[in-house]
């Protein structure tokens, strides 16, 4: 019997997919590429935006036409979410959330037997599900899943429903594996959660604790994922500075860089809050990047408010930042607001993505003439290598080609739209 997932989302469901095809494996099933028929098809879902649940859609009517007679699979948060929606409209023969990936081969082999459609969406554990989710390994940079839910509520956001309270996994869970992911061959190992600075608030711990569990590892690079500022104090940003394999890449969520829309929000953080937390990274840690994403068209959004957010993408000087036009989402508070046309959003996010490039542009240009350290990743031109640095600028190297995962000391000389051009010093590390 032959499987194939199609994973959607977000890095955290990359991890359990990563378990999900583990427990297959074990349970005597055979994965297939891309391309190829499959007797399982298991969808691992999102529904943080419409357009997210547009492509669950897609994905499980491509996959009923690819093979009429396989087994179609829906799980993770489309169904946690919106679990009527999911159970009567999918068309899917097994529907179950987020609890319970880490049994789905065994519900497969049930389905098998008993050929009835089955539906399971349960509530979520306040415990960490080891069994869901281990390390994604498929990329250059290995990435582990150390926190999952978030206890903050914003208007908006869909994901309390779907991902449940905040959990943690224990630091010598963390540290085996890196361990782990190290022995394989990876020189970079990135942190990921749904709300990661909140990891191990449950377990009197801090990130911190978690970014030294992975220092045991010995992995030349540690990198952190998605960030809230308001869990950057100052006292936990000092921490961090300790650990020297830590990447000066910090992703601070914005949403807005206006503190009305902030409030309407219902972020737990204003502009003024969030300027002193990239202040003290940058002091901190010298010539990092500082990366966001904003929501543009939230409910009652104004003119006005739209420019205050312009502003201060130029004032913090972002080295990227993702624009995404705000998505009604069923059941928070946001979606019961008076709504932004959806033309007057596709034309303030041209606005703001203008600014944005503008920043990113900067940024780049900012990092000529500097030597930094840069990871291969798999080619992607037969004429130049290509990898980040530990900021996360992007590099080329032409004329030189390296395998993957390969360390290389480059001296930026030039900038381009939205990466650098670097000439490499001395021998590969």
């Amino acid at each position: 019997m032959t499987f194939k997932i199609v994973t959607l989302g977000c890095k955290l469901n990359s991890c359990e997919s990563a378990a999900i095809a583990e427990g297959f494996i074990a349970d005597g099933f055979e994965r297939v590429s891309d391309g190829e028929s499959a007797d399982v098809y298991i969808i691992n879902s999102c529904a943080v935006t419409g357009t997210a649940v547009a492509k669950v859609r897609h994905e499980l009517s491509r996959c009923r036409r690819e093979n009429p007679d396989g087994v179609l699979v829906l799980c993770g948060c489309y169904p946690q979410s919106y679990s009527e929606e999911a159970a009567l409209n999918s068309g899917a023969d097994i529907v179950i959330g987020n609890a319970g990936k880490g049994r789905l081969a065994e519900t497969v082999r049930m389905f098998m037997r008993d050929r009835v459609k089955t539906v399971k969406i349960t509530p979520l554990s306040r415990e960490f599900d080891e069994s869901a989710s281990v390390p994604d390994e498929d990329r250059t940079r290995a990435f582990i899943k150390i926190e999952d839910g978030c206890d903050r509520f914003c208007s908006y956001c869909i994901i309390p429903t779907a991902r449940g309270r905040v959990r943690s996994l224990a630091p010598e869970k963390i540290t085996a594996q890196a361990v782990q992911c190290v022995r394989h061959g990876h020189r970079e190992i990135v942190l990921t959660g749904i709300n990661l600075g909140c990891y191990g608030q449950e377990l009197g711990l801090t990130l911190s604790d978690a970014v030294k569990a992975v220092e045991r590892s010995g992995v030349e690079r540690i990198r952190l994922s998605s960030l809230e500022p308001e869990m950057l104090t100052d006292e936990e940003i000092e921490k961090l500075r300790e650990v020297g394999t830590l990447c000066p890449h910090f992703h601070l969520s914005l949403q807005s860089g206006s503190d009305t829309v902030l409030k309407r929000m219902s972020r737990k953080y204003n502009t003024e809050q969030y300027r002193h937390v990239a202040d003290k990274l940058r002091e901190t840690f010298p010539n990092c990047s500082i990366t966001t994403d904003i929501i543009v068209g939230f409910p009652e959004e104004t003119e006005e408010e739209l420019l205050q957010t312009v502003d201060f993408v130029k004032e913090i000087g972002f080295a990227k930042v993702h624009v995404f036009p705000y998505s009604r989402r069923n059941g928070t508070v946001a979606a019961l607001m008076k709504q932004i046309p959806p033309s007057v959003r596709t034309d303030r996010v041209k606005t703001l993505t203008a600014a944005a490039k503008e920043t990113e542009l900067k940024f780049c240009d900012k990092q000529r003439g500097t030597l930094q350290t840069v990871l291969i990743e798999k080619p992607q031109s037969a004429q130049y290598s290509h990898g980040f640095t530990e900021n996360y600028t992007p590099v080329r190297l032409y004329g030189t080609e390296f395998e993957r995962h390969t360390l290389v000391r480059a001296e930026l000389f030039a900038s381009r739209d939205g990466y650098c051009l670097g000439r490499v010093f001395g021998e590969p590390l």
